[in-house]
């Protein structure tokens, strides 16, 4: 097999990447050939997507290469070309030094000045046995001039030299310039010059390997900007909590403060009504000697009137002196001995709350922001918190399977055969604990792993448990939700959505029923989920749901804790 000599160029046999001859040729799905060893290695050295050196193009996977063994062939003829020495056209100048043209090579030979080449290259290449070696710089330019007209024939021309009409196809890397082929010769002799067209294939990889660092800063930037986007969301739904927090604690002050203020008023009623009572006694004896007075006075102006000296004797004896009285001068109405306490304690405590309250924004500004593992309960002694819960399997829907233990709950497909007792939930799978407290604080922990939809929190001891619920608050439900594997809600209402980050795999449930708190944490992360201020008036329990179990997908049970006060 003979291979023309017009398709037969030095681009086409070299690898882009090595910018050698190819030896072991393969293509990419993109098209493009590159020796085995070249492609590999430069996969190899890329922690990410496989791209293509030329056109760029990311293969998710790195694709399976083949031999292309049409241009192995063709390039193996070339190395058996080289080898054997070939047909070449006699180049040998005349003794009088005179340029003669070569003569035109005869078909399946190559040129002499390219034979000679290509023969040197298969010559370095197997005495070192390294082909992703760097080539040496140019040696000689190639004198291919056309006699007829004088310009160069190797390979496409770009615009001629200004000095010598010469296609400027050479490239002077001390010059960084396009040079023709005298030019190499005159000005730029012992240069490091070669074609200009691998020059810009060299030139054009180097961008590619900027162009992927570009990229890669880019894509570092991107990620930089989603994690301060996550971040600010984070912020911001921490600032909405911390403010509702903020609000409800301000509203139970105003609360507890307007029941103060109902208390100290009935001091001032009581120190008021005690007061009237003291006159009204008062005015009672005073009337009384009054009313003995008026009487003897009466009985006095009678005597002075009788004419019967007789009973005028008889009855004097008895009128002639003043009655002994109570000496009423010295005897006042004083106020109760509590009267004033309590306008000068309740200013003094306005005061000192208007003193402390006007601080407050200063020292929230002086105070350093933590982590949010700072919410998490402060608690010094765990072990005087932790509620020991067990499942109360008297209130537990008839579709729930509760262990042995009573630690652990799932929802089944069908109902069981249970006793409908007035604590049971006959619509809603849910079931209470055990245990209820209505003073105090209490933790607790429930893993929820994987399932895709659950409540968690607590319930007022006196919530309807027959048909249809409402769940909020004011209904006596203060618990959290989970649907449908990625949205989260406190059920207020209407509920509060929370964004989360991570889905957490165990909820700690942290109540302090005095300041009508109830908190939801993220066990693992140690950070807080949500917290809910109100006022709590009846015995609570903890509360469970885990659901139905969506045809499969949400059948793991919830499984009450053993807590680990070190950890």
């Amino acid at each position: 097999m003979s291979i023309p000599v017009d398709f037969l160029s030095e681009e086409q046999f070299s690898c882009s990447i090595c910018l050698d001859v190819f030896n072991n040729p393969v293509s990419t799905p993109c098209g493009h050939s590159f020796c085995l060893a070249c492609i590999t290695l430069y996969w190899d050295s890329r922690s990410k997507a496989c791209i293509c050196p030329l056109c760029k193009e990311s293969f998710r996977k790195r694709p399976e290469l083949h031999t292309n063994h049409t241009l192995k062939e063709i390039t193996e003829q070339f190395k058996r070309m080289a080898e054997t020495g070939g047909a070449v056209a006699n180049t040998q100048a005349p003794s009088n030094s005179e340029q003669r043209p070569s003569a035109p090579p005869r078909p399946g030979e190559l040129p002499g000045g390219l034979l000679t080449e290509m023969k040197t290259r298969f010559q370095r290449t197997s005495s070192s046995g390294n082909l992703l070696a760097s080539p040496p710089p140019y040696e000689a330019c190639q004198r291919r001039f056309s006699t007829s007209t004088g310009v160069s024939t190797g390979g496409s021309c770009g615009p001629p030299c200004a000095r010598h009409g010469l296609c400027l196809d050479m490239f002077c890397r001390n010059d960084q310039t396009c040079v023709c082929a005298m030019c190499v010769e005159g000005e730029h002799h012992g240069h490091s010059v070669i074609p200009a067209k691998r020059e810009m294939n060299i030139k054009k990889s180097q961008l590619g390997i900027i162009g992927t660092e570009l990229q890669v800063l880019i894509t570092a930037r991107e990620k930089k900007i989603e994690e301060i986007q996550t971040s600010l969301a984070d912020i911001q739904a921490n600032a909405q909590q911390e403010a509702e927090v903020t609000v409800s604690m301000f509203r139970i002050l105003l609360s507890t403060m307007e029941k103060c203020q109902a208390e100290l008023l009935e001091v001032v009623q009581i120190g008021r009504r005690a007061a009237e009572l003291r006159a009204q006694a008062l005015v009672r004896d005073i009337q009384q000697e009054i009313d003995e007075l008026t009487k003897r006075n009466c009985a006095l102006t009678e005597l002075t009137q009788a004419t019967d000296y007789i009973s005028f004797f008889k009855t004097y004896s008895s009128l002639c002196s003043v009655p002994q009285v109570k000496n009423w001068t010295e005897v006042t109405l004083t106020p109760d001995p509590t009267a004033g306490a309590v306008l000068r304690n309740a200013t003094q405590m306005v005061e000192s709350l208007q003193e402390e309250l006007k601080r407050l924004p200063q020292l929230c500004l002086q105070t350093p922001t933590d982590a949010p593992a700072k919410y998490y309960p402060k608690v010094r002694n765990v072990q005087e918190y932790i509620l020991d819960v067990t499942l109360d399997q008297d209130s537990a829907h008839p579709r729930l399977v509760i262990s042995e233990d009573c630690k652990q709950v799932y929802c089944s497909e069908r109902y069981h055969a249970v006793v409908d007792t007035p604590e049971r939930f006959d619509r809603v799978v849910c079931v209470l604990g055990r245990q209820g407290f209505n003073s105090g604080r209490h933790y607790w922990e429930v893993q929820v792993g994987g399932k895709t939809d659950w409540d968690l929190g607590v319930a007022k001891r006196s919530i309807n448990r027959k048909g249809k619920i409402s769940v909020s608050p004011a209904n006596g439900y203060w618990f959290l939700s989970l649907r449908d594997n990625k949205e989260y809600a406190f059920r207020s209402d209407p509920p509060t959505p929370i964004a989360l980050n991570q889905k957490p795999q165990k909820i700690g449930i942290y109540v302090d029923f005095e300041k009508g708190q109830v908190s939801f944490y993220n066990v693992d992360a140690k950070i807080l989920i949500f917290t809910y201020m109100d006022i709590f008036t009846d015995i609570l329990h903890p509360f469970f749901s885990p659901c139905t179990n969506k045809s499969g997908r949400n059948v793991e049970p919830l499984i009450i804790c053993p807590i680990n006060p070190a950890s």
